[in-house]
């Protein structure tokens, strides 16, 4: 683990990244490794009008409203998911 401004922040390891074909908003499917020992899937690759952007994974409930079954502590966390996640996008070959 690296430490930045009193805050742990994990290693994070892209194990996983499935693009998607058609002309969808879903772009790609990723899994991650994070610490070196937990597998966290289901994180999405969305295009939105502002290009692409990952969104956390998401359960619906009974009453179908969705929720995301993982939140970063903060946005340094946020921010290197979303990078790993995005370098991995962007090197899958189409």
């Amino acid at each position: 683990m690296t430490k930045q401004n009193n805050t742990q922040v994990p290693d994070i390891e892209v194990v996983d990244i499935r693009k998607i074909t058609g002309d969808g908003n879903l772009k790609a499917f990723a899994d991650l490794k994070i610490g070196g020992s937990v597998i966290v899937k289901g994180f999405n690759v969305l295009k939105g009008k502002q290009g692409v952007f990952v969104a956390m994974p998401r359960k619906a409930s009974k009453d179908g409203r969705w929720f995301d079954i993982l939140t970063p502590v903060n946005d340094e966390v946020k921010n290197k998911i979303e990078t790993k996640i995005l370098e991995a996008y962007d090197q899958e070959g189409a």
